[in-house]
């Protein structure tokens, strides 16, 4: 006697919700490849030397540059859900492709977990843009349409 399996539940993601959840992926992602690259060979030896890797020596201004490119994907996790619509949409497409673009640069001859990191960081953005872009709009009602075209008129 057969069992009927009951489907299971789907429920509908915000957009907000889902670039939260993209840019906290995208935070662990950065602060995983990060530790680890502590382990490469020679790492630790050139940060106690006082050196950033490719920034050269580390000043203070490397450190705030440094911590504003770290920052600014873990406060997008609160921004994603706070910020105005229009502005959300805009910034995720904006920053998701400048950290796409940081990622891919800082993979150039990185070792291959680093790289590997790095692709998934560049997927995880472009999921970003793909849902900023695609971002829900209401559809206009056709007393508001008859309204905007009398506005345009």
């Amino acid at each position: 006697m057969g069992m009927a399996r009951a489907r299971l539940e789907e429920i509908k993601v915000h957009v907000r919700a889902k670039l939260a959840a993209l840019w906290t992926s995208l935070m662990f992602c950065f602060v995983y490849g990060d530790y680890f690259e502590l382990y490469v060979p020679g790492k630790l030896e050139s940060m106690l030397d006082g050196r950033m890797g490719p920034l050269g020596p580390v000043t203070e201004g490397v450190l705030v540059g440094t911590s504003i490119l770290l920052a600014v994907p873990g406060l997008m996790i609160a921004l994603s859900l706070l910020l105005p619509a229009a502005l959300c949409r805009w910034t995720n497409l904006v920053l998701a492709v400048a950290y796409a673009a940081i990622m891919a640069l800082a993979a150039q001859g990185a070792w291959n977990f680093y790289v590997l990191m790095a692709a998934i960081e560049i997927v995880l953005c472009a999921c970003i843009v793909a849902h900023a872009w695609r971002w829900p709009r209401h559809a206009l009602a056709a007393h508001d349409r008859d309204e905007l075209r009398a506005e345009a008129a």
